[in-house]
């Protein structure tokens, strides 16, 4: 009978932790038009001379909450992103999975959610991230994701600084 009480709290436990990562998250909005949103982001990275991050993924989906509630709360990464990209939050959910918007990028839901598109100022895509590579226990690391925000910014691809 302990054992059984024991199983059903270690449950609890785990339910109510995964809510309380989904609680306060609503960054996906499946009604929005991504097409259109992501033009518009690429205007403003042109206006601002920085790259679109998209962040694919769901309101559903506990590493996406994971990965924006660190992106808020760690320094480092919070000013990487200001300083070098328009963020945009692309949704996958039933509601709407985008698939057509997806195409157009490679499929990049093959690797699981979230995941990272890095767009230039044209709306191109530069890179695919997975984000398991980013991850650290059951979060992410500080010095993994500033490593891919500074390696994928706009000022790492300009040809004059590998000039010898």
């Amino acid at each position: 009978m302990k054992q059984f009480l024991f199983s059903i709290m270690a449950l609890v436990t785990v339910i109510v932790t995964g809510a309380q990562d989904l609680k306060p998250f609503r960054v996906y909005n499946p009604e929005a038009n991504a097409r259109e949103d992501l033009k518009k982001a690429a205007a403003k990275a042109k206006e601002q001379n920085k790259h679109v991050l998209v962040q694919i993924g769901g309101n559903w989906c506990i590493w996406c909450a994971r990965f924006d509630r660190f992106t808020k709360t760690d320094p480092v990464v919070d000013s990487l992103l200001r300083r070098s990209y328009v963020v945009y939050h692309l949704n996958y959910s039933k509601e709407n999975k985008n698939l057509p918007v997806l195409a157009n990028y490679g499929f990049p839901q093959r690797f699981g959610f979230p995941v990272f598109l890095v767009l230039d100022q044209q709306g191109r895509l530069l890179h695919i991230q997975n984000s398991a590579y980013l991850e650290e226990g059951k979060g992410y690391s500080s010095e993994k994701v500033s490593g891919f925000l500074v390696n994928w910014a706009p000022d790492a691809l300009k040809p004059e600084k590998y000039k010898e």
